[in-house]
């Protein structure tokens, strides 16, 4: 395949619709990436070729246009000293070589345009090869973030698991069971210290209401008397 026809393949190629249909985009960009790395190569050799090809050219037009001019000044002088002849000769050689330049111009303009050509492609190589390897870092980061929540989502089903659910009532029984043998532990051991003085207190109370109910009755049986 010629390296025109592979970066015209890859210029116009739908990059999201490939990707859409590769069972695996990663590698399928990995792959495009390759290809416009290599292309990329091939352009730049061939651009550097035909850049050399238009400076010889260069070098032999303006060779070439020394030597028409020494030709051109040879007629003159011979004109000027009267030698038709050589005037004449002088002049066919100036022929001879303004043709030879005409043909020179023509390959010059042609490798010139060629040259231009590489470049324009490289330029949009250069662009399609940034464009593939900022898609491979979103790509990259897409299978992070769906690893992640693939992983997230195998978590939460191993936490809804019947086998999981069961161990978390069990330990909640457990912990109930302990409450329950704490709270048994004081029943029925004697009153703490604040408990017995309340205690003293009230029978202070009732003591004293004895005592009024007593007195009552003693001041109601002497007035009876």
């Amino acid at each position: 395949m010629g390296v025109f026809t592979r970066f015209k393949d890859i210029a116009t190629a739908n990059m999201n619709s490939m990707l859409d249909k590769a069972e695996d985009p990663e590698k399928m960009i990995k792959m495009m990436i390759r290809e416009i790395e290599d292309t990329l190569v091939e352009l730049k050799t061939s651009c550097a070729g035909a850049i050399a090809s238009k400076k010889t050219v260069q070098r032999s037009l303006d060779g070439v246009r020394e030597r028409l001019d020494q030709w051109n000044t040879r007629a003159e002088l011979a004109v000027l000293k009267g030698r038709d002849d050589l005037a004449r000769e002088a002049l066919l050689e100036k022929r001879r070589f303004s043709t030879k330049i005409d043909t020179l111009e023509q390959e010059f303009t042609q490798h010139a345009a060629l040259v231009e050509q590489y470049q324009e492609e490289i330029r949009q190589l250069e662009d399609k090869l940034k464009t593939s390897r900022e898609k491979q870092r979103m790509l990259v980061q897409r299978q992070i973030h769906a690893k992640r929540k693939i992983q997230a989502q195998e978590d939460i089903r191993r936490m809804d698991n019947h086998e999981t659910l069961a161990r978390f009532d069990k330990m909640e029984n457990r912990i109930e069971q302990m409450e329950a043998e704490a709270d048994l532990v004081n029943y029925g051991v004697k009153s703490t210290l604040d408990e017995q003085f309340e205690d003293i207190i009230i029978d202070d109370d009732i003591e004293q209401e004895l005592k009024r109910l007593k007195s009552a009755r003693t001041k109601g049986n002497t007035l009876q008397d």
